[in-house]
């Protein structure tokens, strides 16, 4: 049964008509993370979430009454662990005037078809330790796992 608050939710891909809303969000959700990015990777990004190429991110933008409230960005990618592809959820934000609101759930949930119908064997996703609010969701829709990530930029 779906959330009550998200009754009126659309979830739809992301077209090249979207790029404003997609943008502006997209923006709010790097500031969130105190995060700028050159104009280069706003504009990469967005033609890569709508290329529709093999190995390219998808987007997914959450409206409500008109107005884009959230978004999400996906990649389906090999696994040396199964023979489907599993599905990378890398991105996932809802405006603050949303939240609380099962805009978050709606978006990952329709993540969930997405990867179904991409015969995908699972979703992943990781978010950082302060993000309580987001966790709180998270738990209620997945299993945490207890895998510490490393990284090393070059």
């Amino acid at each position: 049964m779906a959330h009550p608050d998200t009754a009126l939710v659309e979830i739809r891909p992301l077209t090249a008509a979207d790029e404003a809303d997609w943008r502006r969000l997209w923006k709010a959700y790097l500031a969130f993370y105190e995060t700028e990015l050159p104009e280069e990777i706003y504009q990469a990004t967005f033609a890569r979430l709508i290329s529709g190429g093999a190995g390219e991110y998808r987007g997914l933008l959450a409206w409500v009454g008109g107005r884009p409230v959230g978004l999400a960005h996906i990649l389906f990618h090999r696994s040396c662990w199964h023979i489907d592809n599993i599905c990378y959820l890398q991105d996932l934000y809802a405006d603050p005037d949303v939240r609380g609101k099962g805009i978050g759930r709606a978006l990952i949930e329709a993540v969930y078809r997405v990867a179904e119908a991409q015969n995908a064997r699972e979703v992943y996703w990781m978010t950082q330790e302060f993000n309580g609010t987001a966790r709180k969701l998270y738990d209620r829709i997945a299993d945490k796992t207890p895998f510490i990530i490393y990284q090393k930029n070059l």
